[in-house]
This record gives C-alpha cells, structure tokens and sequence, in this order.
C-alpha cells in the first residue's frame, strides 16, 4: 500500500459496528484491495443498544438484532476466532486458531466486554450474569421469563439502570446495589444523579447507594441471595453484574502500541500511538477501544462507549486509511448517547463529567421535563435532555463554539431555578460502574525506562 492507498491488504480486528462501517467506508472510499474482519464473536455484526432494552422487555429476540448493511464490502470474515497478538514488524495479526494474517493497515475496533464478578466461585453460580452480547441478553431475557422472586442488579450505570426499569416493567422485584451516591452519578453528576434515584425509587425499585455487594450467596451451584456492606441481606434468583466494560486490548502486549487497561491511544485522526508516543501510520483505533484527545475538552483523552462515536470514528478511520497527507481529516464530533428507562427518554451532548457546574436551563426536576447543562471554568461543556430531545441541537451548537455558561435564557426557557450548582462528578473509584465517557488525562498506562545509546568513540562528531 506504500505506492496506492486505495489498494493492498487491510485487516480489522473487531467484527461489531466500528469494524462493519468501516469495512462499509473502505469500499465506499474506492479501496479494492483485499479486507478481513476478525472476531471473537460468532455471530455476524449486531446491534447492542437493543439488548438492555427491547430485547429484556420481550419486544424482540437477541437474534434479532442484527446490523444491516449499508453495502457489500467483498470481504472475508474470521467470526468466532479470537486475534492474540500483532506482529509489528513482521506486520501480521495472530489469531487463536495458529493463522497469521498479513497487513498492510491494520485498524483496531475491539471494543469491551463486561466487567465479571471478580471472586470466580461466586461468578460460577447458577443464576449469576453479564450482559453484553446477544447471547448474554437471550440468557437473562430467558430468566426473566421464568419469572424470579427478586433480581439483584449490581451496579447503577446506564445498563444497570436499565436492566432495573426492564424488571420493574415486568414486575419483578428488583433490588440495585450502587457503591456510589446515587445511579447514573458517575456520567452526569450529582444533580440528574439524586433525580435518577428518586425516580428508581418511585417506581418500586429497592434502591441501595453507598453499599456494596460482599458476597453472593449459593446453595448446590445455585444463586440464592447476596450480602451488603452495610450488614443486610437479600434472596434473590438472579443476579446481573453490571460493573462496567473491560477494553480489549490483552491481545496487543508485545506489540509496541500505547495500549492498556484504558484502551488504545491514537491521535485525532485515529493513528495508534506506539508506547513511546510515537504516531504510527499503518495502525488506526476506531469505537469503544479507543482513546483520542479532543480541542473541545482540552485535549483530555476521551474513551466513549457510545453508538453514534463508534460509527464516527470508524467512518473517519476508514477515510484516512486510503487519504493521504492533507486529505486526512480528525475526528472531532461532540459525543452523544441516550438512553431510555422508567418511561423517561434520556439523551446527552458533549461531556458532563468535565464539568464543575451544572444549571437546569429549561423545565424541571420535579416535572421530569428538562435540560440540564454543564459548564467548566465559564463554559458550555455538555448538555443532557430528560424528555425535552428537541434542544440539544441547539446545545451542541453552544457546546462547538465554546459559548459561556451560564447559557443565555431564551423565551421559551422557564427553568424552576436558573442558579448554577456544583456538578458533584464524583472520583470515579467511588463508584461500582464505570462512566460512558471517560476523560483518561495524560498519565501513561505503564512507566517506561529510557535507555540512551551513546555514541561510539568512531562516531562522535569532531568539528
């Protein structure tokens, strides 16, 4: 590919949407060399949004959520092979199953998988569950149906939270076991964090902040109830642990990349960095996987585990694996995710936890209509719309062009309270979950030990 961008060998490992649209963009953009998409997943590429949400209710079927293609991208597909490592010189991948595959560009869109219960035995019992793939949603939508005495779900983030507005919908009991505040604090901050938990509440969910869960209980292999921190205990059938995501990059030790429990660094045009800092040009990261720096955040490294970045980013990867020179371009779209539970549609633009202050700018807590925006040292940084989706248009535009928080009032704006109040994002070791945009600084994932080679007596320049 040294010669002809548009042609040559390109390999992607991770077989979910980042990897599908961009093996989409690769054909879109003229490249008719060959392409390979690697995963670990069985399955062809699905649609995970779904899973806490249609699928739990029984609206539709884990197999039923497959991605659809925007076009033939002629390529051949390894599903169900795991990628163990990358040979940075020899440039190959390689694979569980012994293949080695060659590259000419390699882009890396492995993504996450669900944090696990971190005592095995425990994880082992009957009754105890993650969810993240279609295969973990069939599981849990199964025992749902079986009807259990009570669901422990632990951890409030968004898939916790919306695995507990699923039971409630069923009318199961449903207990959700929280190490920080309140839910969803750890993305949006105390404010919509207190609102999250007076809603759980009010819809018959046995809430639990500031505990943890200690132990799960068994009977001949079986789950039976768990134990608090706090000293109380509960029985229940099922327990769902939603601890947030594992990043998939194990498989790339030794392999010279910037990456680490964090994810993969690469700049704003998706080239991985190599451990020393060092911008690759044949190696690009795209979705959950990746950390990127952002002008709008200062720069921060941001990791987002969200639909719409994962399609961005890899369109943009996939661009600049066949442009060259001043062609490429960055990706720099404001982050965006929503969810839906407890009959509340919820959606958010920009970052919330890189906040110091926060207004309700329209509506109210107490009506459950609103827009909450979020400001850092003057201004706009995020906003995030409870049943009120029409504005963020108009948020994410003071949001590019950096405008001044607080926002000006308009007409239509009839906020409670205009007053801005602290944002209260806690240190994320205070929660059980982790957040969907992670802002990960500068600190690298390992200390590096220099080693300088000093010149030879024969090589040393003498004037």
């Amino acid at each position: 590919m040294k010669g002809e961008p548009r042609s040559g060998r390109i390999v992607i490992v991770g077989a979910s949407l980042a990897g599908l649209r961009a093996a989409e963009t690769l054909r879109d953009k003229g490249f008719t060399g060959s392409l390979t998409l690697v995963g670990d997943e069985p399955e062809p590429p699905y649609d995970r949004p779904p899973l806490s949400k249609q699928v739990l209710l029984g609206r539709t079927g884990a197999a039923d959520t497959g991605l659809p293609l925007r076009r033939e991208v002629d390529a051949r597909w390894k599903l169900g092979v795991r990628a163990e490592g990358v040979d940075p010189v020899g440039k190959r991948v390689i694979l569980a199953d012994g293949e080695r595959l060659p590259f000419d560009r390699l882009l890396i869109a492995t993504g996450t998988r669900a944090r696990p219960w971190p005592n095995p035995g425990e994880a082992r019992l009957d009754g105890v569950l993650t969810l993240r793939t279609s295969q973990d949603a069939a599981a849990l939508s199964s025992r749902l149906d079986a009807g259990p005495r009570r669901v422990l779900v632990i951890g409030a983030g968004f898939t916790g939270s919306e695995i507990a507005s699923a039971c409630r919908e069923r009318g199961l009991e449903v207990t959700v076991a929280e190490r920080g505040p309140s839910p969803l604090v750890g993305a949006l901050g105390g404010t919509l964090g207190a609102f999250a938990a007076t809603l759980q509440r009010a819809h018959g969910v046995d809430l639990r902040c500031g505990v943890t869960v200690t132990a799960l209980k068994g009977s001949n292999g079986r789950l039976t109830g768990a134990e608090f921190s706090d000293g109380g205990r509960i029985e229940a059938d099922v327990a769902v642990v939603a601890l947030g995501a594992v990043r998939n990059t194990e498989w790339l030790a030794g392999s010279d990349l910037a990456a680490g429990p964090r994810g993969v660094a690469c700049d704003a045009g998706c080239r991985a960095f190599n451990m020393y800092g060092i911008v690759t040009d044949d190696v690009f990261v795209a979705g959950d996987v990746a950390r990127f720096p952002h002008p709008l955040f200062e720069y921060q490294m941001l990791a987002l585990e969200h639909w719409g970045n994962a399609i961005a980013q890899a369109e943009v990867a996939a661009h600049n694996m066949v442009a060259t020179g001043p062609d490429r371009r960055p990706h720099l779209a404001v982050p965006a995710f929503w969810s839906s539970q407890f009959g509340l549609n919820i959606k958010s633009v920009g970052v919330p936890t890189f906040s110091d202050h926060v207004v309700i700018a329209q509506g109210s807590l107490r009506e459950g209509r609103l827009v909450a925006v979020y400001g850092y040292r003057g201004r706009v940084t995020a906003a995030v719309s409870v049943n009120r989706a029409k504005w963020l248009e108009h948020y994410r535009h003071l949001i590019e062009t950096a405008a001044p928080f607080p926002p000006a009032r308009g007409a239509a704006d009839r906020p409670e309270s205009a007053e801005p109040v602290p944002s209260d994002v806690p240190d994320p070791r205070q929660l059980s979950h982790g957040p969907t945009v992670a802002l990960t600084g500068h600190l690298p994932d390992r200390r590096l030990t220099l080693v300088r080679h000093e010149p030879t007596p024969a090589a040393v320049h003498r004037p």
